[in-house]
């Protein structure tokens, strides 16, 4: 199969299947260049809380996580205590991980430094965005769904682990490259993947 059954006949990549939230998401937000520090910050802590899931599972409850993580504000998260990952820990409309919840916060903490050391998580995240020749030459669904890390991730994660982050293995990291747009990994028939790409060259790259 290369492309997803869709009521409005639209050719998508076949993850996002036929639900309509999943559907939007993929349309509108995934793979579309992101600079935003707020944004890119709740991607890489909702990409550890996917590890192990499915991002429909995440993606069904994000807005939950949003209420009860400041709206992913960086500083509010940072400020967050033992006393809340309690009482987080007892909020049904979120996942319920000690281990992940944590990692947010010590995330939050370790964000902070990299803005003050590059101006902004753009800047810093930005950086290990893929080379173009680096990118694979077959675009076919059949090669991208097997495509789950790369280098630029694995260097990202490297670096991350580094500096004490959490939940940001490779593969998870690859999740977040494609999600914010560091990599366009639409599928050559997807609808999505000629405006993704426009979207990219029109972006001016963080500094």
């Amino acid at each position: 199969m290369s492309i997803a059954a869709v009521p409005d006949g639209l050719p998508r990549c076949p993850w996002a299947g036929d639900d309509p939230l999943y559907r939007h998401y993929h349309d509108r937000e995934w793979g579309r260049p992101v600079t935003a520090d707020t944004r890119l910050f709740e991607k890489i802590c909702l990409e550890g809380f996917q590890s192990g899931l499915s991002w429909i599972t995440i993606l069904r409850k994000r807005e939950r996580f949003r209420e009860v993580f400041h709206g992913f504000d960086i500083a509010r998260v940072a400020a967050m205590t033992e006393d809340d990952i309690k009482r987080l820990l007892q909020d049904t409309g979120i996942i319920r991980h000690r281990g992940k919840i944590a990692a947010t916060i010590n995330n939050a903490r370790r964000a902070l430094e990299l803005q003050q050391e590059f101006g902004s998580l753009a800047a810093y995240f930005w950086r290990f965005e893929t080379r173009p020749e680096h990118r694979p030459d077959d675009l076919s669904w059949d090669a991208l769904r097997l495509l789950a890390q790369t280098d630029a991730s694995r260097a990202l994660s490297k670096d991350l682990r580094k500096r004490d982050f959490n939940f940001v293995g490779p593969t998870t990291c690859y999740a977040f490259m494609q999600a914010m747009g560091l990599v366009n990994d639409h599928a050559e028939t997807c609808f999505c993947r000629d405006e993704v790409e426009a979207e990219r060259n029109a972006l001016v790259r963080p500094r």
